[in-house]
């Protein structure tokens, strides 16, 4: 059995996928209710990575995105922003550029998003790039192909290559959980990603497979919590794909809380939700009014 293995083999996390969705539920019964106020509507929304990952994005059209970022630290400043405003590496100099407020990263999605499917040295180059453009923030994909062929020194390397590429920006490692689909690679693919240095674990691209599930945010942050009680380190979670409305954000909210605790999601720095959808809705159910500002 190999260092990788090993540390698979190790893992208490459960991987019965009908054990986890009834651990979802007991949480959820339990304590969802007791997290709908106006404190925690707001504190999601400073978790949100307001993103842009689409074709048609340009420099005018981004520029234009972190504008209204801009304009809302004016119009509601006694509202906390989001968490940081996530687009393609190439749109990372023009967000340098606009973003005014001070608060709000700069992520970019790199490696290859969303496929990750590329010479790693293209990898590389193209992280190395967006973080000498200004990134503060880099989403990588893990390597699913190499995983399904159990060729986890692979997988391990790409991701500690790219995490030095990232120097001293964040790296969030996207498991593409609808891909993995059972308890037990997204516990695997979450192991191996924390012991090569993922600051973030984050369930999805959004892109080709199902985005988030409450079942794979559990076991993920079963995980990061495995993994602090072992080396001290906090490691943040991400839930992205497919997160739109105020209930399903106050759900995966209510999961992070109940396994990792409060210090895990009381800021931003350990506990995020990729969405271009939710802030409209959360921001209408905190200002009591249908909202579209973004």
């Amino acid at each position: 059995m190999d260092k990788y293995q090993q540390a698979i083999a190790d893992s208490r996390v459960i991987t019965d996928d009908a054990a986890v969705a009834a651990k979802v539920q007991e949480i959820l019964e339990k304590h969802l209710d007791e997290n709908r106020k106006p404190e925690v509507l707001k504190q999601i929304f400073n978790s949100i990575d307001l993103t842009t990952l689409k074709s048609t994005d340009s420099q005018q059209s981004v520029a234009n995105f972190v504008e209204r970022v801009n304009a809302f630290e004016q119009e509601h400043g006694d509202l906390p922003n989001v968490a940081a405003i996530c687009v393609y590496p190439n749109f990372v100099p023009i967000v340098r550029t606009v973003l005014e407020c001070s608060d709000v990263d700069i992520a970019a999605v790199a490696g290859c998003f969303p496929s990750a499917q590329s010479f790693i040295e293209v990898k590389v180059a193209e992280i190395g790039l967006a973080v000498e453009a200004g990134a503060d923030e880099i989403d990588i994909v893990f390597g699913l192909g190499d995983y399904f062929d159990k060729d986890y020194e692979e997988v391990c390397d790409q991701i500690s290559e790219m995490k030095h590429s990232c120097r001293n920006a964040i790296m969030k490692v996207i498991l593409e959980t609808g891909a993995l689909k059972t308890a037990e690679n997204i516990r695997n693919a979450s192991v191996l990603s924390l012991y090569s240095g993922a600051d973030f674990l984050k369930t999805s691209t959004g892109k080709e497979y199902p985005g988030a599930s409450l079942e794979a945010t559990y076991i993920m942050c079963e995980c990061i919590k495995e993994y602090f009680e072992k080396t001290g380190r906090m490691v943040g979670f991400k839930a992205a794909g497919g997160v739109s409305t105020t209930e399903e954000a106050l759900q995966y909210y209510t999961v992070v809380k109940a396994v990792l605790g409060e210090k895990w999601v009381d800021t931003n720095e350990y506990f995020r939700i990729g969405a271009s959808r939710l802030a409209n809705n959360l921001l209408s159910d905190i200002l009591g009014t249908e909202t579209k500002f973004f």
